[in-house]
């Protein structure tokens, strides 16, 4: 069981200037078997700790001193140094989660906070984070296929043009001399169609 919890676990960055309150928070992560990689008691040391430790999740109040928790995500979110964000506030108001969501954050506790709602909110943001890596992984897969297609097809034309031959034939010669080469299909067209344009 001991291994199965320390797969799991996660890094995590908590941003809040309360101490009492900080203390408290890292506790019950620790009792989750998740890591505390920093402590931060303003936005700004937040994201200087997010640049270096890179967490997984950031636990962050949104009042605090220097720079609030909405402006501090935006910056973690633009240079993408946190897995996923949760906010804390004392405010349950419409305008601030609307805030929140436009920035990226995943999830968002009421103060007072305990272990009952906390770990919940960190598990849901985790899943959603691994949801959508997936997702965008997907995504620029996709993208790069199209990508690799439009090049080829366009290196064949060129053959095809060029040697007064069948697409059938264009592809084979292609395919060929990526075989020949020992390079990708892509990094060939790429050629093909970079000399064409110097040629023309």
């Amino acid at each position: 069981m001991k291994e199965s919890s320390e797969m799991i676990s996660k890094n995590i960055l908590i941003a809040e200037d309360e101490l009492i309150t900080r203390m408290d928070i890292a506790e019950i992560i620790k009792e989750a078997q998740h890591n505390v990689v920093g402590e931060a008691s303003d936005g700004f040391d937040c994201i200087e700790l997010c640049r270096k430790h890179r967490p997984d999740l950031v636990i962050m109040d949104i009042k605090m001193p220097i720079l609030d928790g909405i402006k501090a995500s935006k910056i973690i979110m633009e240079e993408n140094i946190a897995g996923c964000i949760v906010l804390l506030t004392a405010y349950n108001d419409k305008e601030y989660v609307e805030e929140a969501k436009k920035v990226g954050v995943m999830n968002y506790l009421i103060k007072p906070i305990d272990e009952k709602s906390i770990i919940p909110a960190i598990e849901v943001a985790l899943s959603r984070n691994e949801e959508m890596r997936a997702m965008k992984s997907e995504v620029e897969k996709l993208e790069k296929k199209l990508e690799d297609r439009k090049i080829i097809e366009k290196a064949k034309g060129i053959i095809m043009h060029r040697e007064k031959i069948s697409e059938e034939e264009a592809y084979c010669m292609l395919r060929n001399m990526s075989m020949k080469k020992r390079c990708s299909l892509r990094t060939l067209a790429e050629i093909i169609v970079k000399t064409e344009t110097v040629a023309v």
